[in-house]
């Protein structure tokens, strides 16, 4: 998420705190379009952890 949070800093220009909500808003908005069963993988890619496998997901 940190990864995330930097982008949006150094490519929008927003503040940490405008950045972190945006991120956030983002997996908030993950969350509700994957199906239930893959709400793991989106926490574990904002959270910044993935197994090698996983990676191929993203």
């Amino acid at each position: 998420m940190n990864e995330l949070v930097e982008l949006m800093k150094t490519k929008a220009g927003l503040t940490d705190e405008q950045a972190v909500k945006a991120v956030e808003a983002m997996k908030e908005y993950l969350q509700g379009k994957v199906p239930p069963m893959f709400s793991g993988f989106v926490d574990q890619f904002f959270a910044g952890k993935s197994s090698d496998n996983d990676k191929s997901l993203f």
